[in-house]
């Protein structure tokens, strides 16, 4: 069986027991990672990666590949020349286990690149931030009003400035005087939106 992997921008076809050099994962020699980016195993092709499968490996060593010079030379009067090498950090591992189903539940570790963040600290973030408004979102909703957003070009200021002036409802806003309406300046097909929204 084989599967086609994806990191480092770049795609491997492995077997097991393959020996691989990728770009630098955050890593120590003798850890075993699990890559969940999986673009086909076998037959099975992704849309875009294949669903709870992985490919585990076991980490060899850190290392660093072949030193590419880059020279530049202007011709000519009041030439210049520059010399730079460069010598990329690679991770060298051991394919040891290609999964076709139970990678989520496998426990093995994903692997990451060296200068990503873990996946704990972005996961946890957006969760404490997020809770807060998830409560303001369903408090409108529990008290019977509508998501004035969902009109075009009312954001979430103008539905707050409605709501401050105690239009809540679709239909409330349909039965507002474009005209003469003062809390909020309101376009007239805001209140034609309103009343297709309010039926």
């Amino acid at each position: 069986m084989f599967a086609v992997l994806k990191t480092g921008g770049k795609q491997y076809k492995v077997q097991s027991g393959d020996i691989l050099r990728v770009e630098k994962l955050a890593a120590v020699a003798g850890e075993t990672l699990q890559f969940n980016e999986i673009l086909m195993v076998g037959s099975t092709i992704g849309a875009p990666f294949v669903a709870d499968a992985g490919v585990q490996a076991e980490v060899i060593d850190q290392i660093k590949g072949k030193k590419v010079i880059h020279f530049v030379k202007r011709r000519r009067k009041h030439s210049s020349k520059r010399t730079k090498g460069h010598r990329q950090q690679l991770t060298l591992l051991r394919v040891t286990n290609i999964l076709e189903k139970g990678a989520e539940k496998s426990g093995v570790k994903a692997a990451q690149g060296a200068g990503s963040v873990p996946a704990s600290a972005n996961v946890a973030a957006p969760t404490k931030a997020a809770a807060p408004k998830a409560a303001k979102a369903q408090a409108p909703a529990a008290s019977g009003s509508d998501d004035l957003t969902a009109i075009t070009g009312v954001g979430p200021a103008a539905a707050k400035k409605f709501n401050d002036a105690g239009i809540t409802t679709y239909a409330q806003l349909a039965a507002v005087d474009a005209a003469t309406f003062d809390a909020v300046k309101v376009k007239p097909e805001w209140v034609d939106q309103a009343k297709e929204l309010a039926q």
